[in-house]
């Protein structure tokens, strides 16, 4: 394959914005000022109004669904000034790039779903980060063996070929109503006013501190004396307000063309790495030529009808819209609202199953592999994989369908099952709307909490570990491998913005974060809304549970401890493990978002009411 071809996915090349942004330093009232990139611990009183968070918001003229309160105040702000819901995601992205690091910025990438109100139509922007052109598959093998996943991760190998800033440019450019460089004007002042550290940053920070301690440049941005801020502190970031500015005066090329793309290449190369660690880290292989390879590329998005609503998702090389859809393909057979909730939940439980099979097996970067995704959302298909299902939860792995004309019938493939690593945890999601009916879900990661824990040196943004979401090495000799390393090659992923319209216009938009988990929140919370008639607060809230084709299916413990729980093993021979880990944020399920369009001219913005501390939505007029 050429590097021509492999580089066709980078057709659409964004242009370059112009307009310079100024913006002033802005200290708290009453704070004395610090010196530059130094933390300081906030008053009482500056804590006020600055991290409320309200998990929904019903009103009017527009809504904003994110993690932060500072972020959605942005994309809220530039709703009132007349924006619409691509600027208001930018706007918010921006923003989480400061207030939420180790899960948003410059350095990562990501997926965006537009419903275009004037056009009735549904478009995506892949932004998903690039292997530099030197990859090959043996990218994270040394000495004839596979790295272990955290001695890839914390290296410049795992930094993939950044997608977010060309995501923001061409989104702006080609489907927004302001300028670039006034989109990232709330991000710029929010860098250099600061924000305050609060318990979900610094549980966020202790899930990477040895990542964080390892580079100078995180260590100097992200920590004191070596450990995680106090809650409290205010955390400024000078050098990221700096790198914004340049980027809204001079477009993206800054970052893959310019300076910033050197000193990006520089650090994956040699990562300031600091004396002390005791990891071993190894150098990249990016070079500035990769960077100004890359492009935004524009799929045609996944589609499919469930129950007279068209659900709308993103193409390979994410898994999320194929691998939702087929599993609602599957569900559409019967009747989840008839029948009990506990047979349901065994229904949704066994789509999961035979859904991810098929997504392990097939699903990766369709410009080197072949996705067969017209079979996968063939409700033909589909009806191939529901036949296997029982009253009893079937022994996983269970292997792939055969998604090719004309379909085996009931029958598994002779083909082994296959699995693949996903560790997309530190992503995030956001959801925004506006007075004219337009919608953007876009979801968007560094990929690990904190990334590589690589901060790139004066510019204020950690980099990416994203090419830890490829296979390290083939699963099994007998089983094609569909998602290896290769130059120019995107991972798959399981990122999965939702867009849901019904008669041709949109009823709400959904997404998570939480790597394989994203898929399987998504599908329970359309199942909550659309099959259990929930309103959209309470299938947020639910407990979740899911399965990835794996013996036992995973679940918080509020689910466990339900009395479905107990009827699913004891009628359907279902299995159940929980999510656990050393913090709250590891017994946690995904930290959904939503935005709801509703009669006249209304919108109800929903967010999480505690997992990952809570959400926040807001709606231009509240009412």
């Amino acid at each position: 394959m050429s590097l021509a071809h492999r580089l066709r996915r980078h057709r659409v090349f964004v242009g370059t914005c112009a307009a310079a942004v100024a913006v002033a330093t802005v200290a708290a009232a009453g704070q004395t000022a610090v010196a530059a990139g130094q933390p300081e611990l906030a008053h009482p009183a500056g804590l006020q109004g600055e991290q409320s968070k309200q998990p929904v918001a019903t009103g009017t003229g527009g809504a904003v669904s994110s993690v932060d309160p500072d972020a959605s105040r942005a994309g809220i702000a530039v709703l009132r000034r007349g924006g619409n819901a691509v600027d208001a995601a930018i706007a918010t992205a921006a923003t989480l790039g400061v207030t939420e690091p180790f899960v948003a910025g410059p350095g990562g990438g990501g997926f965006m779903v537009i419903y275009l109100a004037k056009q009735h139509r549904v478009v995506t922007i892949d932004g998903r980060e690039t292997c530099p052109a030197a990859c090959t598959k043996n990218l994270f093998v040394e000495n004839g063996a596979p790295l272990e996943f955290e001695e890839a991760r914390h290296s410049g190998l795992a930094v993939g070929v950044p997608g977010m800033v060309a995501t923001w440019a061409q989104a702006v450019r080609r489907y927004g109503t302001k300028r670039f460089a006034q989109d990232l004007r709330p991000a710029i002042h929010r860098a250099q006013r600061g924000f305050i550290v609060d318990d979900t940053f610094v549980q966020e920070t202790k899930e990477s501190l040895a990542d964080l301690q390892a580079f100078t440049s995180s260590r100097k941005l992200f920590l004191k004396h070596g450990q995680p801020l106090p809650v409290g502190t205010r955390l400024r970031n000078p050098d990221l307000a700096r790198t914004y500015r340049q980027l809204a005066r001079t477009g993206p090329s800054f970052l893959y063309d310019g300076p910033l793309a050197k000193a990006i290449a520089h650090t994956v190369q040699h990562p300031p790495v600091w004396k002390g660690t005791p990891l071993q880290v190894r150098p990249g292989i990016m070079t500035v030529k990769d960077l100004a390879r890359y492009r935004a590329e524009e799929p045609a998005p996944t589609h499919v009808n469930y129950r007279g609503f068209d659900i709308y998702g993103m193409a390979p090389p994410s898994s999320g819209g194929s691998t939702t859809g087929e599993a609602l393909n599957i569900l559409s057979g019967y009747d989840m609202s008839g029948e009990s909730r506990v047979l349901a939940l065994h229904h949704y439980l066994e789509s999961l199953r035979y859904s991810f099979a098929d997504r392990n097996r097939y699903v990766g970067d369709q410009d080197y592999v072949d996705v067969p995704l017209h079979g996968l959302l063939d409700p033909d298909f589909a009806a191939t994989r529901r036949c296997l299902i029982t009253d009893r939860a079937a022994t996983s792995p269970v292997a792939p369908g055969d998604p090719y004309r004309p379909y085996a019938g009931c029958s598994d493939r002779t083909a082994a099952a296959s699995a693949s690593a996903d560790h997309e945890q530190s992503t995030n999601n956001i959801v925004t709307a506006d007075k004219w009916g337009n919608v953007v879900a876009y979801t968007n990661t560094i990929e690990h909490f904190a990334g590589t824990g690589m901060t790139v040196p004066g510019y204020g943004f950690l980099l990416n570990n994203e090419m830890t979401d490829f296979d390290f090495a083939p699963a099994s000799p007998d089983v094609p491998d569909v998602n290896l390393p290769a130059g120019g090659k995107i991972p798959r992923s399981s990122m999965n913005p939702t867009v849901v319209l019904r008669d041709g216009k949109p009823v709400f938009a959904v997404g998570s974060p939480g790597g394989a988990t994203i898929i399987t929140t998504v599908l329970q919370i359309l199942i909550n809304r659309i099959d259990f008639g929930m309103s959209m607060e309470k299938a947020i809230e639910a407990p979740r549970v899911g399965n990835f084709n794996t013996p036992t299916s995973f679940a918080e413990q509020a689910f466990l401890d339900s009395r479905a729980a107990t009827r699913l093993e004891k009628e359907h021979g279902q299995k159940f493990s929980v999510v656990t880990g050393p913090t709250q944020l590891d017994k946690e399920i995904g930290a959904a978002t939503a935005v709801e369009l509703l009669p006249g001219h209304r919108f109800r913005a929903d967010a999480e009411p505690v997992r990952r501390g809570g959400g926040s939505a807001m709606v231009v007029h509240q009412r």
